[in-house]
């Protein structure tokens, strides 16, 4: 049984050379031959190169390790298989055998790793996400369109009774769903403690009158599980359903421990991701290492959107979007793609239809909502009108005909403000 990963490799020498040695490396071989390094041994545990599929040379390095003039860097796909013997289903070792040693290795220009296929040892293994799509709709009570949700903005400085104050007038806009900002954790002038004591009776309060009850994600991350765990019980005491976990700074093994224990969805912020991709030539791919944090229990996964602030193009999102609702063993394990990043209701038509036609995702508008003229009721009310639209097929100005709402959205945000 094998795990086989499929690496983009650039090197001025040889690609089929780099690949076999990029499995002896990362498998039983070394510098120099060693007595106990036997073909027996090798058959049973060594990594192999099952293909390589030739691409175009790099026009420059990804990496400038390589001296001025050096040449053309040849460029290539190959497919590495990795013995589950050698591995197991463990994810640390499986980072560390497959991917932590790999850019290290001389005598190559750039280096990403593209793809990874997991066996069906890994079934079962891992509890992946406790609730995902289908326990988020149940949780916000919404089915038939997308959930609707929006941040707390000032990202940083508000007291928990200003935070509180904000957030009845968003859950009386009718989102869905609410979020601290992926910085905000518990910092001395908002601790965490004192943010749920002011938002939660708010929270319940309107369930109590409407019979809906937004979700609010409270960012719970810690460098010590037992203290992120403190913050997860203080939640689900207070009545929360959700939490923001930021995956790069807990860490693989801070994700497993919490979601062990957890009773709330798990909503992943993937700052810092961006070190590990931005350059194309370079580190992964989002479909490779959304598979480890899915595995550990990922609900919904943050992946930008179409025409977000920031530098990710709309392929990225769509790849990524991709991702994350593929299964890797059945449906259960897909996670709630949430868009997000400078979105407003302009988006939502390309986003509906890039995405294969579908509403199962949480869209998720900071400024979008909260800065519409009209307030966020209208906001929301606006982003809702802009994704009626999208799924019957008519185009916003012609909607926004008789939805003041999204008209007053298009004048302001289509401007780019």
């Amino acid at each position: 049984m094998m795990i086989t990963l499929t690496y983009r490799i650039e090197t001025p020498g040889s690609v089929d050379a780099m690949a076999e040695k990029i499995a002896s490396d990362q498998s039983t071989g070394t510098f120099v031959p060693v007595p106990g390094e036997t073909q027996e041994l090798k058959a049973r545990v060594a990594a192999r190169v099952l293909a390589i599929r030739p691409l175009p040379d790099a026009p420059s390095p990804s990496w400038p390790e390589a001296p001025a003039g050096h040449g053309i860097s040849h460029r290539a796909e190959a497919d590495i298989a990795f013995p589950l013997d050698a591995i197991g289903t463990d994810l640390s070792a499986l980072m560390t055998i497959a991917v932590g040693g790999i850019f290290s290795i001389r005598g190559m220009t750039g280096l990403r790793v593209v793809d990874l296929k997991l066996p069906e040892a890994y079934r079962g293994v891992y509890p992946g996400p406790q609730f995902g799509l289908a326990g988020s709709r149940k949780l916000t009570g919404v089915y038939d369109r997308p959930i609707i949700g929006t941040i707390v903005k000032p990202a940083l400085g508000l007291r928990p009774q200003e935070t509180a104050e904000l957030v009845g007038e968003l859950i009386q806009s009718g989102v869905d769903f609410i979020k601290d900002d992926e910085k905000l954790m518990s910092p001395v002038y908002s601790p965490l403690k004192e943010r749920v004591a002011a938002i939660m009776p708010k929270i319940l309060d309107h369930e109590q009158k409407t019979g809906k009850k937004v979700m609010y994600a409270f960012g719970i991350s810690h460098t010590d599980p037992d203290e992120m765990m403190r913050n997860h019980d203080l939640v689900l005491k207070a009545g929360g359903n959700c939490a923001v976990v930021n995956i790069n700074s807990i860490g693989m093994g801070g994700m497993a421990f919490v979601r062990k224990r957890s009773g709330l969805a798990l909503h992943a912020h993937r700052n810092g991701w961006d070190v590990l991709t931005r350059h194309p030539g370079i580190g992964f791919d989002f479909k490779v290492w959304q598979q480890f944090w899915r595995l550990l229990g990922v609900d919904q996964f943050q992946i930008n959107g179409i025409g977000v602030k920031y530098w990710e193009p709309d392929e990225s999102f769509v790849e990524s979007f991709k991702a994350v609702t593929t299964p890797l063993f059945d449906t259960s394990d897909c996670a709630l793609p949430v868009a997000g990043s400078g979105q407003w209701g302009g988006q939502a038509p390309e986003t509906y239809h890039r995405t294969g036609r579908t509403t199962d995702l949480l869209y998720l508008c900071g400024g979008g909502i909260v800065s519409h003229p009209g307030g966020p009721a209208a906001g929301v009310h606006a982003v809702q009108q802009a994704w009626q639209a999208a799924v019957a097929d008519i185009p916003l100005e012609t909607y926004a005909e008789d939805h003041p709402e999204l008209a007053a959205s298009l004048k302001k945000f289509g401007k780019g403000e």
